[in-house]
C-alpha cells in the first residue's frame, strides 16, 4: 500500500511540476526557455515578432515533450531576421508561420543548436514558411536542416522558395546525424520558380561527401507541388532512404537517387499534365528498389525523363556517378510520358552501363509516341522481363517486352490501368490528397495570376495619367491608353502582373523623357500589345532602354509578352536597348508576336548578363514569332549560359517567321551576330529571312543541347555558324 502511494504522489507531484508560460516578448521568452523542464510549454502571444531568433533547449521525455506553439495557430508571426533552432530531448514546435524576412543565419529552422548540440527525438509541426527568401537570389540558404536522430518534420507548409539553396536537407555530417531515422511525413512543398541555376533542389538527403553513410530516412506522404528549381526536386545523397507515398504535381525534374546504395522508391504518384520538363525517377547506384510508383503526362528527357536510368563512371570518385547495379525497377505505370532513358548519359567519362539489374512487369503506354524508349549505351546487363508495352516500340533487339492492343480504364483513386491486364502499379494505389498534407489554416497557393485577368483603368493623354494608373493597379489589371500620344515624365515601376493596351479603335503612342519606360520590379510582369512606342524623347545619354529589370537581384520570376507593337527611333544616344536586364534577375518567359521595331541602336533582348560562367542564365524561354527588324546594330538576341553545370533545363529559344533587315553591324556589336547564343538548350530558328545582316551565331556547351535551323533564307547573310566550345 505505501509502495502504491508513493507512485501517487509521484505522478501528482511530476504533473504539478510542468509548467506553462504564455509569453508576449522577447524577454520573457529568454526568462521561461531559461530553465525549461520536461512537459513544460511556452505560447507565444498572437501577434508579429519581429527580429526573432528563437532557440529551444531541453530535456523531455516521449510523454512529456518540452513545447513551443503559438497561442492561436497561424497568428504568430515571425518576420525580419527571424530563425528557430531546437536542441537536446523531445522537443515539439507547432503552430508559427515565418513571413516577411528572412533568417540572418544559413538556416530558417535548424535541429541543432550548433555543431555538436543537436535535437534528437523531437518535431516540427504545423509551421509555414511562406516566401522567407534572402534578398539577394544567389545568396544560398536552407529553409530547414535537420540533424541528430529520431526527429519528425510533418503536416508543415513550405512555399515560395527562390533564393539558391535547398527548401529542405537532411545533414549527415557527425556520427550524431548518421543513420538517423528521420520521419519527413504529410508536409506540402508548394510552389518554386525557376532557379536557373544548380541549387534549386526542394529536398535533399545527405552530401555526395557522405554518401556511402546510410541516413534510414522515411520521406512519405508528401505533396510537391509545381516544384521547378532545378532538375533534382529531391537529391538523395546517402543509403537506406525510403520514397513512399508522396504525389508530384507538375513539378519539373525528377527524385533522383543521386548518391548512396539501397534505397526504396515505391507507391508515388507523379502528374505531370504535359507541363514542360516535368519527370518522374532517376536511377543511379547500387541496390536500388523502383516499384509500384505511377507516372503519367511526363514531358521531361534526358536526366529529366519518365525513368532514367543513368550510366556511371568507372572507379567512380565519390561525387560523380556510380554504376547502377543489383537494381530491381518493377510494377511500375509509365503513361502517356515521352521519354524513358536507358543508360543515360553515356560518354567518355560515363562510360560503365548498368549491370545486374532487373525491369519487369512495368506498364508502358503512350501510342503517341512509339519511340519514347532511348536506349544511348549496352543494356545488355539489365535483365527485362514482363514488361508490357502499348503503342511503344520495343528496345532493338532485347527480349522482356510484349506489343499488347489494350485500353485503360480508371480505377477508384482515378489512375488508369490496363484492361485485362496486370502489369504496372497495383490498382489500389492510394493518391495522396493535397488537403491532407501541410496545415488547414493556411491557404495553399493557387494558379499563377494571368495577365488581363483583372479590371481595366482606362487613361487619357494627360500629364501625369499613366503613372497615377499605374500606381493604383492591382494584380492582372489591364491600362487602358486612348488614342494619341502619352508621354511618361518618369519610369513606370511594375511590381505586379499588369497589361498595357491601346483602347479599342484607335492607337496610342508612348514617349518617355527618362533613361527608360518601365521598369519591372520584383514581383512584377509586363504586357504590351497594339501600342506604339518611340524613343525620340528620351534622354540624350547612352545605355538608354524601352524596358529594364529592377537593377538589383530580383527573387521573384517574372514574364514579358510583346504582341503588335511597333517600336522605333531608339537612337537618341548609342547602346539603346529594348529590354536590358540586371545580373540576378530570370525570366519565366519573354514572348514577342507580330511586331515591328526599326531604328535601335543597341540590342533588342539583352539576355548576357551571367557571364561568370557558374550555369546561370537570365531566361528561360525567348520565343520571336512573325515579327520585323530592321536597323538593329546590336543583336535580335544576345543569351548566355556558360559553364558545365548540368542542373537545368534552359535556356529555350524560339525564332520563327520573322524578317531580319541590316541586323547586327553597329559597331558596339561584340558578338559579330544578329543572333548570339551561348549555352542554349534548346534553339529552333525556323521560317525566317535574313538580308544584309551579321550572321546566326549559335555556341554550344553542356549537355546534349537540341538546335534546329531550317528553311531560312540569307540574302547577303553568311549561312549560321554553329560551333561546340
Amino acid at each position: 500500500m505505501r509502495q502504491i502511494l508513493f507512485i501517487i504522489a509521484c505522478l501528482v507531484s511530476c504533473t504539478a511540476s510542468a509548467k506553462e508560460w504564455l509569453v508576449h516578448s522577447q524577454a520573457q521568452y529568454l526568462e521561461a526557455a531559461k530553465s525549461l523542464r520536461a512537459g513544460d510549454t511556452i505560447i507565444l502571444a498572437n501577434g508579429e515578432w519581429n527580429d526573432f531568433e528563437v532557440l529551444l533547449t531541453g530535456a523531455g521525455t516521449a510523454d512529456k515533450p518540452i513545447t513551443l506553439t503559438a497561442e492561436t495557430r497561424g497568428q504568430v508571426i515571425l518576420t525580419g531576421q527571424s530563425n528557430l533552432r531546437l536542441a537536446g530531448e523531445h522537443l515539439v514546435v507547432s503552430g508559427l508561420v515565418f513571413r516577411d524576412g528572412y533568417s540572418p543565419t544559413n538556416t530558417v529552422i535548424s535541429f541543432r543548436r550548433t555543431k555538436g548540440e543537436y535535437a534528437n527525438n523531437s518535431r516540427v509541426t504545423e509551421v509555414v514558411i511562406d516566401h522567407f527568401n534572402n534578398p539577394e537570389r544567389f545568396e544560398p540558404d536552407s529553409w530547414v536542416m535537420m540533424y541528430g536522430k529520431h526527429n519528425r518534420f510533418d503536416h508543415n507548409h513550405l512555399e515560395g522558395k527562390s533564393n539558391q539553396g535547398v527548401t529542405m536537407a537532411v545533414r549527415l555530417d557527425s556520427a550524431e546525424s548518421q543513420e538517423n531515422h528521420h520521419r519527413i511525413d504529410h508536409n506540402y512543398f508548394g510552389p518554386r520558380p525557376v532557379l536557373g541555376s544548380n541549387g534549386g533542389e526542394t529536398l535533399r538527403i545527405g552530401t555526395s561527401h557522405y554518401s556511402l553513410t546510410d541516413s534510414h530516412t522515411q520521406v512519405e506522404n508528401n505533396y510537391f507541388d509545381r516544384c521547378n528549381g532545378e532538375v533534382e526536386i529531391i537529391s538523395s545523397k546517402s543509403g537506406k532512404n525510403v520514397f513512399r507515398g508522396n504525389l508530384f504535381y507538375e513539378s519539373r525534374g525528377t527524385l533522383t537517387l543521386r548518391h548512396g546504395n539501397g534505397n526504396v522508391v515505391e507507391n508515388n504518384v507523379f502528374l505531370g499534365n504535359r507541363v514542360d520538363h516535368t519527370g518522374g525517377i532517376r536511377v543511379i547506384n547500387k541496390n536500388q528498389t523502383i516499384r509500384n510508383n505511377y507516372m503519367t503526362g511526363l514531358t521531361g528527357h534526358r536526366f529529366g525523363g519518365a525513368l532514367v536510368v543513368m550510366n556511371g563512371v568507372p572507379n567512380s570518385p565519390i561525387n560523380r556517378y556510380h554504376q547502377v547495379e543489383n537494381s530491381v525497377i518493377e510494377n511500375n505505370s509509365v503513361i502517356d510520358s515521352d521519354h524513358i532513358e536507358l543508360a543515360a548519359g553515356a560518354d567518355d567519362e560515363r562510360s560503365a552501363p548498368p549491370i545486374s539489374t532487373r525491369f519487369r512487369n512495368n506498364l508502358i503506354h503512350n501510342p503517341d509516341a512509339a519511340d519514347s524508349i532511348a536506349v544511348h549505351d549496352d543494356i545488355s546487363g539489365i535483365e527485362f522481363s514482363g514488361n508490357v508495352l502499348v503503342g511503344v516500340n520495343a528496345p532493338a533487339n532485347t527480349p522482356g517486352f510484349s506489343n499488347e492492343s489494350m485500353a485503360l480504364e480508371k480505377g477508384s483513386n482515378g489512375l488508369l490501368y490496363p484492361v485485362g491486364s496486370h502489369a504496372g502499379a497495383v490498382r489500389d494505389l492510394k493518391v495522396l490528397d493535397k488537403a491532407s498534407t501541410g496545415v488547414a489554416w493556411y491557404p495553399k497557393p493557387g494558379p499563377e495570376v494571368g495577365f488581363d485577368s483583372g479590371k481595366t483603368i482606362s487613361v487619357d493623354a494627360s500629364v501625369g495619367a499613366l503613372s497615377a494608373a499605374v500606381a493604383k493597379a492591382s494584380d492582372g489589371d489591364i491600362i487602358e491608353l486612348a488614342a494619341g500620344t502619352h508621354v511618361a515624365e518618369q519610369v513606370l515601376v511594375v511590381d505586379k502582373p499588369l497589361s498595357f493596351r491601346s483602347a479599342d479603335g484607335g492607337t496610342a503612342t508612348i514617349e518617355f523623357e527618362r533613361t527608360a519606360l518601365f521598369e519591372i520590379a520584383d514581383g512584377g510582369s509586363l504586357k504590351l500589345s497594339n501600342l506604339k512606342i518611340t524613343g525620340a524623347s528620351s534622354m540624350d545619354v547612352a545605355g538608354n532602354t524601352v524596358i529594364r529589370t529592377s537593377r538589383y537581384s530580383m527573387l521573384n520570376n517574372y514574364r514579358l509578352r510583346i504582341e503588335n507593337v511597333t517600336v522605333s527611333d531608339l537612337d537618341t544616344n548609342h547602346s539603346f536597348n529594348f529590354f536590358t536586364v540586371a545580373k540576378h534577375t530570370f525570366a519565366d518567359r519573354i514572348d514577342i508576336r507580330g511586331s515591328v521595331f526599326s531604328n535601335i541602336t543597341g540590342h533588342v533582348l539583352q539576355l548576357d548578363k551571367e557571364s561568370d560562367d557558374l550555369g546561370l542564365y537570365n531566361a528561360e524561354y525567348i520565343s520571336i514569332v512573325d515579327s520585323k527588324f530592321t536597323g538593329i546594330d546590336g543583336s535580335v538576341a544576345s543569351i548566355y549560359r556558360g559553364g558545365t553545370d548540368e542542373s537545368t533545363f534552359g535556356p529555350h529559344f524560339e525564332l520563327r517567321d520573322s524578317v531580319l533587315d541590316s541586323v547586327g553591324k553597329g559597331k558596339r556589336n561584340k558578338s559579330g551576330a544578329s543572333i548570339a547564343l551561348l549555352g542554349v538548350q534548346a534553339t529552333s530558328i525556323h521560317g525566317n529571312r535574313l538580308s544584309d545582316s551579321q550572321p546566326i551565331r549559335v555556341t554550344l556547351t553542356v549537355g546534349d543541347p537540341v538546335t534546329t535551323i531550317f528553311d531560312n533564307q540569307f540574302n547577303s547573310t553568311e549561312e549560321p555558324q554553329v560551333r561546340e566550345l
